[in-house]
């Protein structure tokens, strides 16, 4: 059982393992809904590694305008979050320039951007996660047939709770799923689970403290995460020792399940009923805001914003 540490081993901003100032672009902005959340990651992580030293080129970044790709760089420090930057296609673009960048290669973004996929994939390496179901204009009538609220009616490939949508008891299921068809094509319904949400970020293949999210809303969506600032986020967690330590392991075997590098963060569910955890996905590129989960773990633990930065520069530079 991985012990949940007050700080996590991490090599101090000051230290010889990067000796040289690295010239470093950070990605940001893209085509995707989160577009705006990451042009604000792109330029907290600019700061912090300017501040560190290193020669920083922030740039916006689209597949019809690659052009700061371009520039000489030692890395490209991904924060472009959802659609292009989150699901493979940057990273495949990266590859075949044999560009060095921090976070998940394409395979693994692909896989966890995929809601599915990645809650397949963790039920064969024996992480639990909620019933689910892909609709498709195809059995969308059977689908409605069998499923009945209380559930979950989310996209499969979009991050920060976009157009999630939760189908209380005695309410009409049709409406939101068909909405999200016109919308995506598919989606995905999920069973609802009642419980306290936490979230566990993962730095290199270790742990960082769990968080507890109360949000004043119904739960945490888009708004909660980047607009609310009545938001609680608590490491003082209510729950066993064991059950948060039990948390944080298939946190780090959900990372590793879908081959994720250097950094991610595991969202999860604990049932309020039965107190058993329920892993909803892995973000392989989370925020970098002030109102960012795995900035705060990080501080948590020891690592103030740009020393995380600079530890994923490391992670990066030296794989």
């Amino acid at each position: 059982m991985t012990q949940i540490a007050d700080h996590v081993a991490f090599t101090p901003v000051n230290s010889k393992t990067v000796e040289r100032r690295l010239r470093i672009t950070v990605l940001s902005g893209g085509p995707g809904s989160e577009r705006e959340v990451s042009l604000k990651s792109g330029r907290a992580v600019a700061a912090a590694l300017k501040s560190l030293g290193h020669d920083v080129y922030l740039a916006d970044i689209s597949p019809e305008d690659l052009s700061a790709l371009d520039r000489p760089v030692d890395m490209v420090f991904i924060a472009l979050h959802g659609a292009f930057g989150e699901d493979g296609q940057l990273q495949k673009i990266l590859d075949d320039r044999r560009i060095r960048y921090c976070g998940s290669g394409p395979q693994a973004s692909a896989m966890a951007m995929n809601k599915a996929l990645a809650k397949s994939r963790f039920m064969e390496v024996g992480v639990p996660t909620p019933l689910f179901e892909v609709v498709t204009p195809d059995n969308i009538e059977q689908v409605l047939a069998q499923w009945t609220p209380p559930s979950v009616v989310k996209p499969l490939c979009e991050g920060s709770s976009v157009d999630c949508v939760i189908v209380h008891q005695g309410q009409d299921l049709e409406a939101p799923i068909r909405k999200e068809i016109e919308i995506y094509g598919q989606c995905m319904i999920e069973r609802f689970v009642k419980g306290s949400e936490l979230t566990v970020g993962v730095l290199g293949d270790e742990p960082l403290p769990p968080i507890q999210i109360r949000p004043k809303r119904e739960f945490y969506n888009y708004e909660a995460k980047y607009l609310d600032n009545d938001t609680e986020y608590l490491f003082n967690i209510d729950l066993p020792a064991t059950l948060l330590g039990e948390i944080c392991d298939l946190s780090v075997r959900a990372h590793q399940s879908l081959g994720c590098r250097d950094f991610s963060r595991v969202d999860w569910i604990v049932e309020e009923s039965t107190n058993r955890p329920f892993a909803l996905e892995v973000n392989t590129i989370p925020g970098f805001t002030d109102h960012s989960l795995l900035p705060k773990a990080a501080q948590q633990a020891g690592l103030g914003f740009s020393q995380l930065c600079q530890r994923i520069v490391e992670l990066t530079y030296l794989r």
